[in-house]
């Protein structure tokens, strides 16, 4: 069915769901595909609990972002039978991880965004497409006229005044004709690896070991091929320290570690602390395993042929299946055994059956090119001595904080993970170089290979999304075109700031306490 709207928001990703929320408070028509049965992700269909700055519960994010986090909250404090003691904590953190001070079920922020968005469906501003996927796009004269989008079997064609580029890998860049760059220069198949997450839970003394997979040996003594080199096999508890590249030796005790001990992957990404629970709510923990050793090295899915790309993602998955399956029965415990034959898949908390999630989480994106592209110099600490904040870029529309942090990429670089300043984010990487009515809503801005790890997680993505949304409110309101926004930009900026948007950083942050959740990966 042909359908037009205001806006197609091409992917529900973390920041599609921002931008959705940001247009629609604003009276705009919506439309939302997502590839995946679940919007949000980051948050919910990638199963990852949000990796933020240590100032998060007092500033340093956008109104809606908070009250987002807010809701999480408040699903938990209203409809589950905590603890004494964990109702009374400041800032609830149900999985009780060290990576986060939100740690929390996939479901939940799954179930969260749907509320937030609800009253928008009632209305028939929005409409979410979901299993769905745009196959290609029109353009007349620099401008996207219509994008196909194609959903069990059957294309419609949906027109739009904007399109914003949700999608985890920048889908719509291609098929728009936007001029984008992957990989690192002169590397287009260099990117950071991904990773299929999934969740377990633990029963001591029982035994839920699966069947061994088929290429259980050769992920078992498969040795990543990285510059600088990984000290062994990449199922071991021995790997290199992010920031040192030192060997860095991680614990992993199912039950027994302490909250915040740095290196105890139990207690890493868990999902929900089942001591801060009425006795018998959880049966166990839930641990989310989202940890260096699930990192997919042998393939780049940005360049890849479809027939490539599928089996990337089938290996992927594959390789995440050896890896639990080494931690039933190969991995080395401290007491000089080998495996826990008590752990157990769980996918409740994912909304899968098998407890992985229902997509890979995914670092790195094509890039738009933009009017500004973020460089290194423009945000790292070692490239500015002495100053304490990035870039102050005049047009800014957002800020975010973390550290310039890249996984070990399918060209073969080791980590890189090096420290960088709060920075903004300029108006000038949302507006790309050509098209007159395209905007980044994910981790597709104008960013490098470089940079990209610093302006890629949950926070930020949320602000990109909904800046770029705002960006088409105010084009659109003032009957403004998209390139000629930045000669207007301190009208904007004063928008924005009405939005509840914060677009600069206070001058005397201590860095150290901003870092202080960042501990690793």
């Amino acid at each position: 069915m042909d359908t037009r709207t205001d806006i197609l928001i091409v992917g529900g990703g973390t920041g599609g769901c921002a931008a959705a929320l940001a247009a629609l408070r604003n009276g705009l028509r919506v439309i939302v595909t997502e590839e995946c049965d679940w919007i949000g992700g980051q948050f919910t269909s990638q199963g990852v609990p949000p990796d933020e700055h240590g100032w998060i519960e007092e500033f340093g994010c956008t109104r809606s972002y908070r009250e987002f986090r807010n809701a999480i909250r408040r699903h938990y404090l209203e409809n589950a039978p905590l603890t004494t003691a964990a109702r009374a904590m400041r800032h609830l953190n149900p999985g009780n991880g060290w990576v986060s001070p939100l740690c929390h079920e996939p479901f939940v922020s799954h179930s969260v965004i749907r509320r937030m968005l609800a009253q928008y469906e009632v209305s028939g501003h929005l409409e979410i497409r979901t299993n769905a996927r745009a196959v290609s796009a029109d353009v007349e004269q620099d401008r996207i006229a219509s994008v196909v989008v194609e959903r069990e079997g059957r294309t419609g064609l949906v027109e739009a005044r904007f399109f914003l580029d949700a999608t985890e890998l920048g889908d719509l860049l291609p098929l728009a004709g936007a001029e984008f760059e992957t990989g690192s220069p002169g590397r287009p198949a260099n990117a950071q690896a991904f990773s299929w997450c999934f969740a377990m839970e633990h029963f001591p003394g029982e035994d839920h070991r699966i069947s061994r997979p088929a290429r259980y040996e050769y992920w078992r003594d498969y040795t990543p091929r990285l510059t600088p080199p990984w000290p062994g096999r990449l199922l071991d508890w021995t790997t290199p320290h992010p920031r040192t590249m030192e060997p860095n030796h991680y614990r992993f005790s199912p039950g027994n570690e302490s909250p915040k001990a740095f290196s105890g992957l139990w207690s890493y990404r868990r999902l929900i602390d089942a001591s801060l629970f009425s006795p018998g709510t959880y049966a166990s923990d839930v641990c989310l395993v989202n940890w260096p050793l699930i990192d997919y090295l042998e393939g780049d899915l940005l360049t890849a042929s479809p027939a490539e790309r599928a089996r990337y993602l089938a290996e992927a998955r594959e390789m995440s299946l050896a890896v639990f399956c080494w931690l039933q029965n190969d991995a080395p415990r401290a007491d000089g055994g080998c495996g826990w034959p008590g752990l157990r898949l769980a996918g409740g908390a994912l909304g899968t059956s098998d407890g992985f999630a229902k997509q890979p989480y995914i670092r790195e994106s094509r890039r738009m090119a933009a009017r500004k592209t973020i460089t290194e110099e423009d945000v790292s600490a070692e490239h500015r001595p002495g100053a304490r904040l990035g870039e102050e870029y005049r047009d800014s529309v957002g800020i975010g904080y973390y550290r310039i942090d890249l996984h070990p990429s399918t060209g073969g670089d080791n980590y890189v993970d090096v420290p960088a300043l709060p920075f903004r984010i300029p108006l000038g990487a949302l507006i790309p170089v050509r098209l007159g009515n395209l905007l980044p809503a994910a981790k597709n801005l104008g960013v490098t290979h470089v940079t990209n790890g610093c302006y890629r997680l949950h926070p930020v993505e949320w602000n990109i999304g909904e800046a770029s949304a705002l960006a088409a409110v105010w084009c659109l309101r003032g009957g403004i075109e998209l390139h000629h926004l930045p000669d207007r930009s301190d009208e904007f900026q004063q928008f924005l700031m009405a939005e509840g948007i914060e677009l600069a950083w206070p001058a005397n942050l201590d860095l150290e306490n901003g870092d202080a959740h960042r501990h690793a990966r």
